[in-house]
């Protein structure tokens, strides 16, 4: 969905936990300084909620979000199920309520089916693996080993069930049921679609010349080989665009290898997941690396990062993969030269080194990385 001409774009604002206020603040100096003009709704969401509500996602945060043009958002902390359950208020204690992470069930309650996440080695960064790598992982964003189907303690119905359905469940007849957890790696023919489809869709519209599909057929034979079916159906749509395959484990490799063979990688959830992080840190680090999740009317724009809790408040985190997410919004609400201004000022600040931040082995801070970004930004031309 892109804001109409006619009005000012709404943008939900969620900082969340950890280093998120931090790095949004400084997305928001730099949005400001290229005079992006929009309803600015600031809503609550993350840990702090959880212990208060036991909702880490509360409903009218998803509500608010449902009548806005986009989203940015900041990080989110996430623990396990005894450690969220001792963080609660003591009167929520012992009433049954599960943490679950708000930006996994934001992606699934709002259709954000795809993850784009852009990894680029910008000029001058130190941290650089190998200049000129410029790499995009499309994720599946909803289904995979993320759909959230976990069970613990099987029930014997459900047990005979499996073993009915498939035979290797009988390895496990021994086992008692609470010795016994299950997670559900779910890839339906429609998700296994428009997850190729959209990664196709970026390399045609971004000139890119081929797409490689990362799975595991050889162990997963028949969910990895759904993906790999539906994303060679895709392929023939775009006969200019060579389709690659790789598995997950091989990938990898030779992605630390030669990283310069590879564009567009296009994934399940978890698989893509773990290429995401490789890719950044080939890139520079992941404190550089800005993603959206995309859906049919709506996006959630996020750096890569996570919440970061022991950096919280110290001013030392990079905001760069905030800011980057920040003019991708941009360019989804049509704002595309405001975004450009964006783009060249991160890629100026990088390559003079202006400014670093502890990551980039200098000594900036996040407010001073953010400041020498806008004044940047600020005093570049439109195109």
């Amino acid at each position: 969905m892109s804001a109409t001409p006619s009005r000012r774009p709404r943008i939900a604002w969620l900082p969340g936990d950890g280093i998120g206020p931090e790095v949004l603040d400084a997305a928001r100096l730099v949005l400001d300084a290229v005079g992006f003009d929009a309803s600015i709704l600031p809503a609550d969401i993350g840990w702090e909620c959880w212990k208060r509500g036991g909702d880490a996602l509360p409903p009218a945060t998803l509500e608010l979000l449902r009548t806005c043009d986009a989203s940015l958002f900041g990080a989110i902390t996430s623990r396990p199920p005894r450690e969220a359950e001792a963080d609660l208020a003591p009167e929520l204690r012992g009433r049954g309520l599960l943490y679950v992470s708000p930006i996994v069930r934001l992606r699934q309650e709002l259709d954000l089916f795809a993850k784009i996440v852009r990894a680029r080695a910008y000029p001058g960064n130190p941290r650089n693996h190998r200049e000129g790598i410029d790499l995009v992982v499309v994720r599946e964003n909803t289904e995979g080993l993320y759909a959230g189907v976990e069970l613990r303690g099987l029930s014997n119905e459900l047990r005979a069930a499996l073993r009915n359905a498939s035979p290797a469940m009988s390895r496990f007849d021994d086992v008692a049921p609470e010795d016994l957890a299950l997670g559900c790696r779910i890839i339906t023919r429609r998700g296994a679609h428009r997850i190729a489809r959209a990664a196709f869709e970026l390399a045609r519209r971004e000139g890119r010349d081929s797409v490689t599909i990362v799975e595991k057929p050889n162990v997963l034979r028949e969910t990895s080989w759904l993906m790999i079916e539906e994303t060679r159906a895709v392929a023939r749509d775009f006969p200019e665009i060579r389709l690659d395959e790789a598995n997950v484990d091989a990938i990898l490799m030779s992605l630390v290898k030669d990283p310069l063979r590879f564009g567009v990688l296009v994934a399940s959830n978890l698989f893509g997941d773990i290429l995401s992080d490789l890719c950044a840190e080939l890139a520079g680090g992941i404190g550089l690396t800005a993603t959206a999740n995309e859906g049919p009317r709506f996006a959630i724009f996020e750096p890569l990062h996570g919440s970061a809790p022991k950096y919280a408040g110290k001013n030392v985190a990079n905001p760069i993969g905030a800011i980057i997410s920040a003019a991708m919004m941009l360019e989804r609400l049509g704002e595309t030269a405001r975004a450009a201004r964006i783009h060249r000022a991160v890629e100026d600040t990088i390559r003079t080194g202006a400014a670093r931040t502890r990551d980039l082995g200098g000594g900036a801070g996040t407010r001073e990385m953010a400041e020498a970004i806008a004044e940047r930004a600020a005093r570049s031309e439109l195109p």
